[in-house]
């Protein structure tokens, strides 16, 4: 059979639809699959325990033999941190920009996967051939260095897919977004256009990333007889960039805080993205030789986070670095969403300690707004909008703005994760499910973890344990020792006698019940005690507390 553009390139979104973070998708095409970046995202406060959730790549492994490698499109989190698990169940060579593969690289070395791991570094401009894949990396702008976006050459048609964008005409590093390359592939004709989504919902334009060195260094010349300190997201070099920029000028010197702000400006700094004046920056454990006036900290915990530099700074915890009044502490991000609240916690608690906050205009989004995204529309002018990276009214409000720039309704593809949306010129439809829900990480342990213990956790979590030891002779079943009562987190034992009275005489009576009818079988007797327990402190409660009775034998 000859084979035509008729044939369908599959697209399956493994993560990153209808949520922020998890960003990976499969790109299929007879015997040849491409995996476009491979992201983490952190839990939401019902995840109890879990520190992180990593894509679900069941499918890559069935298919092991047909995945050709991994593009990544720029050194987010959200698209490289979970690099590292997915290498260890599915050995593939990654392709990504300079900056993007140092990033990449610092996660190999901490889990040991540097040797074994082919990596090319692409620039701007290049194109791979992958199985019956050419893809080609175009110039974007974002909140951190050497993003691209991908036009991606199937025999289907080109697919192009802008990675996380925003257009910026002044970026403080490097070269503005190749606006003229994504109007060639429109002449050329693209198939699908897979858009970013984050702020499709503002209007105009997203500012450019100079607007916020004006703004700082107004907040720098206004409180240069102040010590600095500024968190800021430790993946945004430009910003930290303008912030040493700020300091030089005064003749302040920088310390910068907080593990993963090092390990960036460090890899940063060794591969040109960032440059950093002679006799700027000092350790921390220089901090004590200099006026406090003549000093500005660079710190992660902008969103919160419990275990960051700032958060430790303002709970008092931080070995190195107490807060002072008079301190001015820059927030220069805004609170992704779900973090308002650990955010406002800790202004609040810097601003106890006398320091003064400022949180306005030091921040612009790496994401473009709408009449960026109608731009992209515009030259590439697609046969089908896929809307990518965004919550479901993300998705929904972009899928109405394609439909504005003259998309046809039934050519707006909006997808979940682990849909298979088959691809062709003639028609585009969702043809199966895989695997794609999330797999908690907790600690060492990956996967372990399922809903069913998260469940447990919720319960035990809102109610507390109830534990009943009971001692049964091993002939006859008669009740030698106990009940035993042993509570956390439903009642204070000590001020409960009563309850806990009358709860053994529930669990006892319940045992001679069983007794008289000869029931013998331990998980049977083990439900009726739970049964019983249950409807009792419900009765005197009304809670519900995890009940685990537990029988030995003599």
């Amino acid at each position: 059979m000859k084979k035509t553009s008729k044939e369908s390139v599959k697209i399956i979104p493994l993560g990153g639809l209808e949520q922020i973070g998890l960003n990976i998708t499969a790109f299929e095409y007879e015997d040849s699959i491409i995996v476009v970046d491979c992201g983490l995202a952190f839990p939401d406060e019902e995840m109890l325990g879990i520190d992180l959730v990593i894509p679900d790549i069941t499918y890559l492994k069935e298919n092991a033999s047909k995945v050709k490698g991994l593009v990544i499109t720029h050194g987010h989190e959200d698209h490289i941190g979970a690099i590292p698990y997915a290498l260890k169940e599915l050995n593939m060579p990654i392709y990504a920009t300079k900056l993007t593969m140092g990033l990449i690289e610092n996660k190999l070395k901490e889990h040991g996967l540097l040797k074994t791991t082919r990596r090319k570094v692409i620039k701007h401009g290049q194109s791979i051939n992958l199985g019956c894949f050419r893809i080609e990396f175009i110039k974007t702008n974002h909140s951190i260095s050497d993003a691209a976006a991908l036009a991606i050459y199937s025999p289907s048609g080109i697919i192009v897919h802008t990675g996380d964008f925003k257009i910026d005409y002044t970026p403080v590093f490097g070269d503005a977004i190749d606006l003229g390359r994504f109007a060639e592939l429109g002449k050329k004709g693209v198939l699908a256009l897979m858009c970013d989504s984050t702020n499709v919902e503002r209007e105009g334009f997203t500012a450019s990333e100079r607007t916020v060195g004006r703004a700082l260094s107004h907040i720098f010349d206004e409180n240069k007889d102040h010590r600095i300190i500024v968190a800021t997201f430790a993946s945004n070099v430009d910003r930290v960039q303008q912030i040493i920029n700020c300091a030089y000028n005064l003749g302040k010197k920088v310390i910068v805080e907080g593990r993963s702000m090092v390990n960036t400006i460090s890899t940063a700094a060794e591969l040109g993205y960032i440059q950093i004046p002679d006799n700027t920056l000092i350790d921390i454990e220089q901090m004590k030789n200099y006026p406090n006036e003549q000093l500005v900290l660079i710190t992660t915990g902008s969103q919160g986070e419990t275990m960051a530099a700032l958060s430790r700074m303002a709970n008092s915890t931080h070995r190195k670095v107490s807060i002072r009044p008079g301190d001015v502490i820059i927030f220069s991000s805004h609170p992704i969403p779900g973090n308002e609240k650990a955010v406002s916690k800790i202004m609040n608690e810097l601003a106890k300690k006398g320091a003064k906050v400022i949180f306005q205009d030091t921040h612009v989004s790496g994401h473009a707004c709408q009449e960026e995204i109608k731009l992209i529309y515009t030259l590439t002018k697609p046969q089908y909008s896929i809307p990518v990276h965004g919550e479901y009214r993300h998705l929904k409000r972009h899928k109405d703005l394609a439909v504005e720039m003259g998309i046809p309704k039934e050519n707006v593809m909006i997808l979940r994760s682990g849909d298979v949306l088959a691809l062709s010129d003639e028609k585009a439809e969702v043809v199966d499910r895989v695997p794609a829900s999330g797999i908690f990480v907790d600690g060492l342990g990956v996967g372990d973890v399922g809903n069913i213990v998260l469940r447990d956790r919720q319960h035990l979590s809102q109610n507390g344990l109830f534990i009943v030891v009971v001692t049964l002779d091993r002939y006859n079943n008669m009740l030698l020792a106990g009940p035993d009562i042993v509570s956390r987190g439903f009642i204070y034992m000590r001020e409960s006698e009563d309850l806990i009275q009358e709860a053994k005489q529930v669990v006892t009576s319940t045992l001679e019940r069983c007794q008289d009818r000869n029931i013998t079988d331990w998980s049977r007797i083990k439900n009726m005690i739970r049964d019983d327990l249950g409807d009792f402190i419900w009765k005197r409660m009304k809670r519900r507390p995890m009940i685990l009775p537990i029988i030995m034998e003599v």
